[in-house]
């Protein structure tokens, strides 16, 4: 990218906004906003800690509207077309790739999680499965529900516990997604069902250390009781 040939002094605040404008022709303005929370920290360093430059050029450039947090939850009708299109037996990949869908509405474990994990992790009878490398980067111990068990035990033999890399399971979970017609549905669509169901479940702070959020703010997104089910608990 041009920008990249600038020497760190010469960097202005016209230079990001170019580059951000032409980014976001290219991804969405969820991923801009990322790169540019990160390029502002290394700028920062290189002014705090460094003293290469006097002021961060990105503290003048606006960033991309952030978008509306996405709202799609599978349907019943959809859950049995994917159960279809996937197949019962588990010795094949791609019923391996809906079980693996199926829980993580169990866990609200994310794909690369769920396609890590191995059973020395795994403790069945504390219904506790342990994960070392996650999105935040803090290992953190997730509760398994008595489904999350049950999936986990009608498992082929194999280690990691599902058999597919990372790569594999997003192959095979879109290749299934297709086949069955279900539109618009991402397997970490799963992690929100997980989320919305925990919700009414377990309170705010419980639920943060189950799926790995630092900021319970970020949970906003998922409590969907309405007014009308709120209005009946003041009673």
């Amino acid at each position: 990218d041009p920008i990249a040939r600038l020497k760190l002094g010469d960097l202005t605040s016209e230079h990001f906004g170019a580059w951000r404008d032409k980014r976001l022709r290219e991804v969405a303005p969820a991923s801009v906003i990322r790169e540019l929370q990160l390029f502002s920290t290394v700028l920062n360093t290189a002014r705090r800690e460094w003293k290469l430059i006097a002021v961060n050029p990105l503290s003048d450039v606006r960033k991309p509207t952030k978008p509306q947090p996405r709202d799609r939850l599978p349907t019943p009708d959809e859950l049995d077309r994917l159960a279809h299109s996937a197949g019962a037996d588990l010795n094949n990949a791609t019923a391996r790739a809906f079980h693996a869908f199926l829980f993580a509405m169990e866990t609200a474990m994310r794909a690369g999680e769920i396609s890590g994990l191995t059973w020395d992790r795994i403790d069945l009878d504390r219904r506790v499965a342990r994960l070392v490398h996650t999105k935040n980067g803090r290992p953190r111990d997730v509760p398994l529900s008595s489904e999350a068990v049950r999936l986990l035990q009608a498992l082929p033999d194999a280690d990691p516990a599902f058999g597919l890399s990372p790569r594999q399971l997003d192959a095979l979970w879109r290749k299934l997604r297709d086949r069955a017609g279900v539109v618009g549905l991402t397997f970490h669509d799963s992690r929100a069902a997980a989320i919305t169901r925990l919700a009414k479940k377990l309170d705010v702070l419980e639920l943060a250390r189950m799926v790995g959020h630092t900021d319970i703010r970020q949970l906003m997104t998922y409590y969907r009781t309405t007014a009308s089910e709120l209005a009946k608990r003041l009673d």
